[in-house]
């Protein structure tokens, strides 16, 4: 770390001059002088700086280098420290970073801030974590005859000989040594303090835990075009719920660790990560690291440097582990490619699935992309011959698929949102000693309030949207804005008391399977019952420990998980998706109903599924259950095709929200006008300008929120005009009036 010290002013004008990226949504570099005392030589772009900006001082990358700035010399400060004496990322991180700024017209810096952890965006050095370890001198042996009226300090020595590789010192307690006993052993000669990497490994170890499962046919297919490939290539691994593509997975890791790579491999939720680490851990002897938002800063660094150093293997992370530097790139994985979760939402908007393709193709690595259920942007790669498709079409093992069933539930009543007739399946699977998966979108007690009198219906007053109904604790809340309230006791309409929860969520059915099944475990998983650190790995445990139960709730339950145990699923209410304003509703209702639907029946027990619908006769649904998501996918391309949408065309959605609905319209329908003249003015073809409109929830938060599309046959030419516009628009009168904000190939059109 470089800082301040004395030099001549003739040194400082020998140094160039600075061109800083701060975590900023400012899209510009900010010029500083380097530090004193700085040679010019030490300065490199990928280096991190500290520098005042404005009355505080902030921790930014240098992007560039230049003999010359437009501010004054006597405006120019200097930066305060020169953070890395070498580039923090490599250079083909570097260009994916640039390169993502780039695609989706976001600023450097905030960029790179984005693919740092905490620690390193704050100015800590890129150092691993030293373990401080207790271990034997060379000779020192239990029976040693310093130690011969010491018993502690024999004792000492006997639980050290059972730790060749050393004892960390913060284990020392759970051992019942004390640091004078051992301090007492260093003074003799016969023990001594060690540092380490916090992820180092002593001595090589055979590469395997255990065998991998022998491969059936068209898993050994796949594997065998993979490990045959060599540099950058793109495959589509499409297999049925339970095909084994996890087996997969992993013995293409295994060749490439054989090869003393690194791979690196993304999953949609960190609650996939207990499960998938053990496995992982169970397979492989190498360090196996973690990245997602649940680690605190010092374990995220930790991973990112052992991953950097190439001292762990495998690399598992949720989407912002992408941008984790490798020692030796190898191969990546992106499981469940198809999953929104892979796009960020806010601030740099990016798309981690593919991110994962372009970093393939600068590090010349291959990368596989795996689901039951691919996105239709996959699938159209697979036709332009972009992507290599490879097929798991059986279930591994004794497996079946599962056998389908719509439940027209028009009529029925409904207690908890389950019908008589489904209340008395699970009872059947349940006494058969089998476990029942209940899958239901909505999370909460129920999906508002009602006043049964005047049909008063509670709403957010922040939102247009109505409050949700929890439990525990009684309360009412917006699951868009987070506002809280107490549950009304009085309707505020016409003061009458009977007001009524209206609909289903996890709570009530939770409520209502625990009457209809007292001597049963029930096991809700939403995001409000899994909040805990580790809420999700104790409830996988219970439920892989065995014995019947019943399992209920949201997405979380969709995605990846095995139970072997589970016979049947039930899907409460499908029709949501039949009716979406999105046009990908019916490929994300598709694909949600296949997934949940993949739980049942992955082991040698054969799998029921039951879907309770409004609309048993809606074509989407009987083509699904008759014959699966390949039809729903083939209709819904050429449906995409013939209306010109994604993925045959290219979108941006320009966002702007405001106190006023007319302020944020003012500013769309300026930006609109100027892209329309800029589109004339640059003769850019083929480019539609849809808008602005209100959002679909058109107030969130007490702001008013509109939107406009703009649509090319022509992803060169959107971004043509997405290059010279945003400029514009980050100087319009109004944009420091407004929220505004720029989607590049959106996937949340709300």
């Amino acid at each position: 770390m470089l800082t301040s010290a004395h030099c001549s002013q003739e040194y400082f004008e020998s140094v160039p001059i600075l061109q800083v990226a701060l975590p900023s949504p400012l899209r510009r570099l900010f010029d500083y002088r380097s530090p004193v005392g700085v040679r010019a030589e030490d300065c490199g772009i990928g280096q991190r700086v500290r520098v005042p900006f404005g009355n505080r001082q902030m921790v930014g990358v240098i992007a560039g280098l230049s003999d010359t700035s437009e501010l004054p010399a006597a405006k120019l400060k200097r930066a305060l420290e020169l953070i890395d004496l070498q580039p923090l990322l490599p250079e083909s991180l570097w260009q994916l970073c640039t390169w993502t700024a780039s695609y989706y017209q976001h600023g450097l810096g905030d960029t790179l801030s984005s693919a740092l952890p905490v620690l390193l965006r704050q100015g800590e050095p890129a150092l691993a974590r030293q373990d401080r370890l207790w271990k034997l001198t060379t000779g020192t042996y239990p029976e040693h005859p310093a130690i011969a009226r010491a018993p502690k300090q024999k004792e000492a020595v006997q639980i050290l000989a059972r730790h060749p590789h050393g004892l960390s010192h913060a284990l020392i307690g759970q051992w019942g040594l004390t640091r004078d006993c051992l301090e007492a052993l260093e003074r003799k000669g016969l023990a001594e303090r060690i540092s380490q990497s916090h992820h180092h490994v002593d001595e090589p170890l055979p590469l395997l835990r255990e065998a991998p499962l022998t491969a059936n046919s068209e898993q050994s297919e796949a594997l065998a075009e993979i490990v045959a490939k060599q540099g950058f290539a793109t495959w589509l691994l499409e297999g049925v719920t339970g095909s084994g593509k996890t087996e997969v997975y992993l013995q293409a890791i295994e060749h490439a660790l054989r090869q003393h790579k690194q791979a690196l491999v993304l999953i949609p939720e960190i609650g996939l990560t207990p499960q998938t680490l053990e496995r992982f851990r169970k397979r492989f002897s190498v360090p196996v690291v973690i990245l997602h938002s649940g680690l605190n800063d010092r374990e995220r660094l930790d991973a990112w440097i052992a991953a950097r150093d190439g001292e762990a293997g495998v690399i598992i992370g949720t989407r912002s582990a992408i941008f984790t530097p490798l020692a030796r790139p190898g191969l990546i994985i992106v499981d469940e490619e198809h999953d929104l979760s892979y796009k960020q939402q806010e601030g740099l908007r990016y798309n981690a699935r593919d991110l994962a393709v372009y970093r393939g193709h600068l590090e010349q690595t291959g990368v596989l992309l795996g689901s039951a259920t691919p996105s239709l942007e996959s699938l159209h790669n697979v036709q332009r011959g972009r992507y290599q498709r490879l097929r798991l079409t059986q279930r591994a093992g004794n497996a079946s698929p599962p056998r389908f069933e719509c439940l027209d539930i028009r009529s029925r009543p409904l207690d908890g949102g389950l019908s008589r007739p489904l209340t008395g399946l699970i009872g059947e699977h349940l006494r058969a000693g089998n476990q029942v998966l209940v899958f239901i979108n909505r999370r909460g007690f129920a999906p508002t309030l009602m006043c049964h009198d005047c049909g008063w219906i509670a709403e957010c007053k922040r939102c247009d949207a109505r409050m949700t109904v929890h439990q525990a604790p009684a309360h009412l809340h917006c699951h868009h804005c987070g506002s809280q309230r107490a549950v009304d006791r009085h309707c505020p309409k016409c003061n009458g008391e009977d007001l009524r929860p209206l609909g289903a969520g996890t709570e009530r059915t939770e409520e209502q399977l625990v009457q209809s099944f007292p001597d049963v475990p029930v096991m809700r998983i939403d995001r409000d019952s899994m909040s805990r650190k580790q809420a999700m790995a104790d409830m996988l445990r219970r439920i892989h420990s065995g014995g019947r139960c019943i399992l209920v709730g949201t997405q979380m339950l969709a995605k990846g998980h095995h139970f072997p145990d589970v016979t049947l699923v039930a899907i409460l209410d499908a029709d949501g998706g039949l009716f979406s304003a999105d046009f990908r509703g019916p490929e994300r209702m598709a694909q949600q109903i296949t997934q949940v639907a993949g739980r049942a029946g992955r082991a040698d027990k054969p799998g029921q599924v039951l879907i309770q619908t409004h609309m048993a006769e809606h074509p989407l649904l009987i083509d699904l259950t008759e014959h699966g998501y390949p039809a729903i996918a083939e209709r819904e391309l050429a449906a995409r095709q013939s209306a010109n949408l994604p993925p045959y065309s290219f979108i941006a959605l320009l966002r702007a929200e405001a106190n006023a609905a007319a302020l944020a319209n003012q500013f769309l329908e300026e930006a609109c006008s100027w892209a329309e003249q800029l589109c004339t003015d640059n003769t850019l073809q083929g480019i539609e300008l849809l808008g602005p409109v209100p959002s679909p929830m058109e107030r969130r938060a007490g702001r008013f929120r509109a939107q406009l599309l703009i649509q090319a046959g022509q992803r060169s030419v959107l971004h043509q005009l997405l290059h010279i516009w945003l400029p514009q628009l980050e100087v319009h009168p109004l944009a420091r009036k407004v929220r505004w904000s720029l989607d590049v190939d959106p996937l949340d059109m709300f």
